[in-house]
């Protein structure tokens, strides 16, 4: 269990709830290439695409993927080595470009994934647990080469408690299931269809299973509220970010057009979406302009 239990423990930087999930997307980006048997990775040809990752899936606020490459190190799960040495240079961005700095998964653990390749899909699934909501791991499987590994759950390891199964149907029924932000009511045979309750803090950042933290929405909503795109204000007036675009009369209607309208539900004598909650998501997942 060494290896899972170095990768849950991952040394982040961390204050009130603040995302930084710099280091796993990183790890995620090397298993993913580890698998297509790239074993070293050159600072400055992956630097791209580690930065398109950390845009679209890390803080809101300006960051860099020098910080994990050199930092990654520290975990015991990462070695870099440059022209300098077998030491990383450091963190700064000009100085791992110039030295040719490459960064690798540590030895021992390239030898336990080719011993074990169920350790690989482990460590996976680990790591989107504990960083980011359910809705996201599909996609983000896709973007580092890792397809496979989206499935239902192959390991829990560690978690902090046992999700509540009721939340969905306690969600759904507390916004009369109807999207809050689109008003969508699909049924199939009676039952809801295309309908989720969404994490207003993510589960993954101490965010109960409660109607209080909870919104109902349809998928397509859930997806761009945990992306970002959507959010609300503390008048519960919907949020549409400034960084969306689309040309469409569908993503008008769909997206920008929500703008300044109120959130749907909840009903008379459910709770509302707590404060805290809310600025949360505001705070590390809507995307403000650069």
């Amino acid at each position: 269990m060494e290896w899972l239990e170095r990768v849950a423990e991952l040394r982040q930087w961390s204050r009130h709830g603040v995302r930084a999930p710099h280091k796993p997307l990183l790890l995620l980006y090397a298993l993913g290439r580890f698998r297509q048997d790239e074993d070293e990775l050159k600072y400055s040809a992956v630097e791209g695409e580690l930065k398109r990752l950390l845009a679209e899936y890390g803080p809101t606020r300006p960051t860099t993927p020098a910080y994990p490459f050199h930092h990654l190190v520290n975990d015991g799960v990462w070695e870099v080595r440059s022209e300098l040495g077998d030491e990383s240079p450091g963190s700064g961005v000009r100085l791992l470009r110039e030295s040719g700095a490459t960064g690798r998964l540590a030895p021992s653990l390239q030898g336990e994934l080719r011993r074990r390749p169920e350790l690989l899909w482990q460590l996976v699934q680990l790591i989107l647990e504990r960083h980011f909501p359910p809705s996201l791991h599909g996609e983000l499987c896709e973007a580092v080469g890792l397809e496979e590994a989206f499935s239902p759950a192959r390991y829990s390891f560690g978690r902090r408690q046992q999700r509540d199964p009721r939340m969905r149907e306690l969600v759904l029924a507390a916004y009369g299931h109807q999207c809050a932000f689109c008003g969508y009511d699909g049924k199939l045979g009676g039952k809801p269809v295309g309908l989720e309750a969404a994490h207003v803090r993510w589960w993954a950042f101490e965010g109960p299973d409660s109607v209080d933290n909870g919104l109902c929405l349809c998928s397509l909503h859930h997806k761009l509220f945990d992306k970002g795109v959507l959010g609300f204000d503390a008048g519960y007036r919907i949020l549409v970010s400034p960084v969306f675009s689309g040309g469409t009369a569908a993503a008008e209607a769909q997206v920008t057009g929500l703008a300044g309208r109120s959130l749907i539900g909840p009903r008379v004598g459910e709770r509302a979406v707590a404060a805290g909650y809310r600025e949360w998501h505001v705070e590390q997942v809507f995307r403000t302009a650069a």
